[in-house]
């Protein structure tokens, strides 16, 4: 979260807003601690009810505006819209087994997120990955709290959540201070100050009503998923043949590919020099994010010579609000390294690291005329932010896949390319159709 935060608003956006971050983050650490401490006694001075009422009516308006989604957004909403409203009304129940069965789904998301972290760390080996396997384990022994009913029997349940969410939460914001404070801007991502004061200057639209037109420039994420780009028909086998890789009838491992395109000429599409052994035997082997499974790479001259060679991209999602000179700097600097790895450096992490680069800055950009803290709020309020945070942790701690790519792409066009408020949505729409009737 913290780095998402810092890549879409910008360091020099943050630096100049530390100290506020700093104090905001101390105090959610210090609310939440106390907030935990007094829900360990069972005897609850927290105002669960009114939480309780808020949060339904937070599941129901989002219900209620979940329609005005596009794509993924609509899905998304209406997941939120459900998990608030049940959660709220398991919550406003003051029933025993209300409780126990938010420990439980509680418990069984810590327990299934600590899980795959530790077995995914223990198998890919990434820089980090004993790092990862002390979180993988903190958030199993979380479940386990939350699973057994001692010291308050399950009536805590909500209380304990709170509180973790504002020392979490505050514990992002006081690291996210302390790199503001250190750093002059994101390594590796060059810009030229004027060239950055000029564009800081313009003035740009503050929402966007939907994705780019087809004769709009915008940058390209092309994503040929492992369904779609198997040699013959895939075996069906949910979330692995989305995420990780498809079986064909012949035995045959599809990754598939990813993909960035810009309107100045960049193609970026790294791919092994050599084709590799994707065979079941060496699949596991090669997983490892270790040297020994590094070859020579090459990259793609361009989409039309790929596409040609290979087939089409599966999916493309484009984004208007990029940056191309930081895009170009990342991409000077990138190609010089052919280096190719099944995990740590594949055509897929090639994409996010690009992706990211290009988008630097991308939330202040689009709020230039806002300004203040609005361009931060509005981040933290829209859920595809939480969404990529959740997609950027789980491909460090396993292995960018196209899958991945697709979804934080998706995730990103959103939070590059804003969209106004639900409400504002369903409130204009209202309008447009009163207007209407009045004008009959």
């Amino acid at each position: 979260m913290v780095r998402l935060l810092m890549l879409l608003l910008g360091v020099d956006y943050l630096r100049t807003r530390w100290k506020a971050l700093a104090w905001a983050g101390a105090l959610s650490i210090a609310v939440g601690a106390v907030l935990f401490i007094d829900a360990l006694d069972g005897k609850l001075d927290f105002p669960i009810q009114p939480f309780a009422w808020l949060l339904l009516l937070e599941g129901l308006a989002t219900l209620a505006v979940a329609s005005t989604g596009i794509g993924g957004q609509r899905t998304l909403r209406y997941a939120k819209g459900i998990a608030f409203s049940v959660a709220a009304i398991l919550v406003l129940a003051e029933r025993h087994h209300g409780h126990m069965v938010l420990s439980v789904i509680f418990g069984a998301l810590f327990l299934a997120d600590g899980l795959l972290q530790v077995a995914s760390a223990h198998v890919v080996r990434f820089r980090t990955w004993r790092l990862a396997m002390a979180g993988g384990v903190i958030e199993i022994a979380l479940a386990i709290f939350f699973i057994q009913p001692y010291p308050t029997h399950y009536v805590g349940t909500v209380p304990y959540c709170v509180a973790l969410g504002l020392i979490f939460g505050g514990w992002n914001m006081l690291l996210l201070a302390s790199r503001a404070r250190r750093l002059a801007g994101n390594p590796g991502l060059r810009k030229d100050p004027e060239s950055a004061s000029a564009e800081s200057n313009k003035r740009r639209l503050t929402t966007w009503s939907g994705p780019p037109a087809s004769d709009e420039r915008a940058l390209t994420v092309h994503v040929w998923t492992p369904v779609g780009s198997a040699k013959s028909k895939a075996q069906h086998q949910p979330i692995i043949d989305r995420y990780i890789a498809a079986v064909d009838r012949d035995g045959v491992i599809s990754t598939g590919h990813a993909a960035l395109e810009s309107p100045e000429g960049i193609y970026i599409s790294l791919y092994p020099a050599v084709e590799i052994d994707r065979s079941p035997d060496d699949f596991t082997r090669l997983l490892r994010a270790t040297q020994e499974n590094n070859v020579s790479g090459r990259f793609q001259p361009d989409y039309p010579t790929e596409s040609k060679a290979w087939c089409a991209s599966t999916v493309q999602v484009r984004i208007r609000n990029y940056d191309a000179e930081r895009l170009q700097n990342f991409w000077h600097d990138y190609r010089q390294n052919t280096t190719y790895n099944l995990t740590y450096r594949n055509c897929s992490s090639t994409v996010a690291r690009a992706l990211d680069a290009a988008l630097e800055g991308a939330a202040t950009r689009a709020w230039t005329r806002l300004g203040g803290w609005w361009p931060l709020f509005r981040l933290l309020l829209t859920p595809e932010l939480w969404v990529a945070a959740h997609l950027r942790k789980r491909a460090a701690t396993m292995a960018w896949t196209p899958g991945l790519t697709l979804d934080y792409a998706r995730a990103m066009s959103m939070l590059a390319d804003p969209r106004p408020f639900a409400w504002a949505t369903v409130w204009s729409g209202l309008a447009a159709r009163r207007s209407g009737r009045e004008s009959r």
